[in-house]
């Protein structure tokens, strides 16, 4: 007798998806079929989903040192109460920065301790880090982020060109990817200056799409010339999709991320929330919005992943110019592809699949997980489809019960 079956659940399988029972013994995927035996424990999944459990490949838990904002503990459950079974952490905001092998021993010791979900580790690619990064990856690090603007924290600077050009030769040699925050420093820190930066509108301005297709393209340069597996993490643009679907039919190696906020929200969304949605690259209008949706919806983002950036309430209740540029929002990337894709757009159960879970196993080498097959491990999310429900701060599983969802 094994351990659980989910008895009678749409499987949501690549060109297999129909009503079957899973099985599961030891947390691994025994058997899908059907009329499988009793399990010692029973579920019935009658007129539900069962999707691999989401893979959140962008997100800041801010663990070790700034837990007061976040933490595992309380991030890793906002995560799996979305859906969530596997996270990648990135090297910013915790302190120390994960950018040397000291820094990502204590990382992983602290969400060992914390987590209730398995996690990745992303390495920091920092000016004078270059020669630390094959310290990181023998420590298992999934790839390395650098941002090519301010990232806003002073420990960890932005990576110039000569950096990040070198940073990817040395991950390519690894045979590790790296990870980009493409805003171009010179339009965003130039704008910023000439813009008092008060107001919502005024910092929207001072971050236009044009500052992260500039830096998509000089990303998508540097990878065509090393080689390195290029990540484009949070696009906010359509414009900037499609540049890498051109590219990548170049054969540059490239995939490319969006998050939840850039498909549900917008700039109005700005105005009218507040610092609470004010993050970088920003909120766009409507039309950018739009577009994002259709290079999505014809193919050309590879996954979706939440960039969950909270922070201490009081630098999102401080005057917006100086608040905190994060979203907090790791629960609703799900819930967000099935009600603005699934119900309002048409996007299939097994594109949702593969932009949460199939494609980041793939993409990041996760091995067993990402899919629901047999030896895999059991990492599933049951979703009633077509039940509406209302998300309040009292539902909300992280630290702050703050979010512009």
């Amino acid at each position: 007798m094994t351990d659980t079956v989910v008895r009678g659940g749409t499987i949501v399988r690549p060109g297999a998806t129909g009503s079957s029972d899973l099985a599961i013994e030891g947390g691994v995927i025994e058997a899908i079929g059907p009329d499988l035996p009793t399990g010692r424990e029973e579920v019935d999944a009658r007129g539900l989903l069962v999707l691999p459990g989401v893979i959140d490949v962008h997100l800041h838990f801010n663990e070790p040192g700034r837990t007061a904002w976040e933490g595992a503990a309380t991030g890793s459950r906002a995560l799996a109460a979305g859906g969530g079974t596997t996270f990648f952490d990135m090297p910013l905001n915790s302190t120390p920065c994960t950018v040397d092998a000291s820094a990502f021993d204590a990382k992983r010791e602290a969400l060992e301790a914390a987590s209730i979900a398995d996690f990745g580790l992303w390495g920091g690619l920092v000016p004078g880090g270059v020669g630390r990064l094959e310290e990181l990856a023998a420590r298992g690090a999934v790839g390395f982020k650098a941002f090519m603007c301010d990232s806003g924290l002073q420990e960890f600077p932005r990576a110039d060109d000569v950096t990040l050009l070198e940073g990817m030769r040395e991950a390519a040699r690894l045979g590790l990817p790296v990870a980009v925050h493409a805003e171009s420093e010179e339009l965003t820190r130039g704008l910023a200056a000439r813009l008092p930066g008060g107001t919502v509108r005024e910092f929207l301005q001072s971050r236009p799409v044009l500052a992260e297709i500039e830096a998509v393209q000089r990303a998508l340069l540097f990878a065509a010339e090393t080689g390195v597996a290029l990540h484009l993490v949070h696009l906010s643009s359509g414009r900037a999709v499609a540049m890498a679907v051109e590219a990548k039919g170049r054969g540059v190696d490239v995939s490319v991320e969006t998050c939840p906020h850039y498909l549900f929200f917008t700039d109005e969304d700005v105005e009218r929330l507040g610092a609470v949605a004010k993050c970088a690259p920003p909120l766009r209008s409507a039309a950018e919005r739009d577009s994002l949706w259709n290079e999505l919806l014809r193919g050309g983002v590879d996954m979706v992943a939440s960039d969950h950036s909270p922070s201490d309430p009081a630098l999102k209740e401080c005057a917006f110019a100086s608040a905190w540029g994060g979203l907090a929002g790791v629960q609703a990337t799900l819930s967000v592809l099935l009600l603005a894709g699934h119900h309002e757009r048409g996007l299939a159960a097994e594109r949702i699949s593969e932009l949460l879970a199939t494609t980041p196993a793939r993409r990041f080498r996760i091995a067993r997980k990402g899919a629901l097959l047999e030896g895999y491990d059991a990492d599933l999310v049951l979703v009633e489809p077509d039940r509406s429900w209302k998300l309040e701060a009292s539902g909300l599983h992280q630290r702050h019960k703050m979010s512009p969802y």
